[in-house]
């Protein structure tokens, strides 16, 4: 049975990522800890415009996707992180995950969309 499970964090970090394979090997060690399985990627590009500096980088997996931005020009730098699956997500797991970046401060929602959006 689906279950539409949607985490939508927005943290600030003091160690952003310097290169687009940190990124690579971020996203798919999350991915294999909250025991989903990857489709295609993870996928990431760094963007060079002033005011929008940082990487994207982007998975697609066998229950939904995950996103990931990172702007750098700023300090903290800012991570707005996106995860959405139809089965189970280990949200401690998706924490753990940010701590490698030392976040400063971390603010979530996360959503149950089966049948509307209600917060969990």
């Amino acid at each position: 049975m689906l279950k539409h499970k949607h985490m939508i964090i927005r943290a600030e970090v003091s160690n952003p990522p310097q290169c687009e394979q940190t990124i690579v090997d971020w996203a798919g060690n999350l991915i294999r800890d909250i025991d989903m399985k990857i489709m295609m990627g993870p996928y990431a590009k760094y963007c060079e415009m002033p005011g929008n500096r940082g990487f994207t980088c982007v998975t697609i997996i066998e229950t939904s996707h995950i996103a990931i931005h990172v702007w750098d020009e700023t300090s903290p730098a800012l991570v707005q992180l996106d995860v959405y699956t139809c089965g189970e997500l280990h949200k401690d797991k998706v924490f753990d995950a940010l701590e490698r970046w030392d976040p400063v401060k971390v603010e979530y929602k996360y959503l149950d969309r089966e049948k509307e959006l209600t917060l969990v």
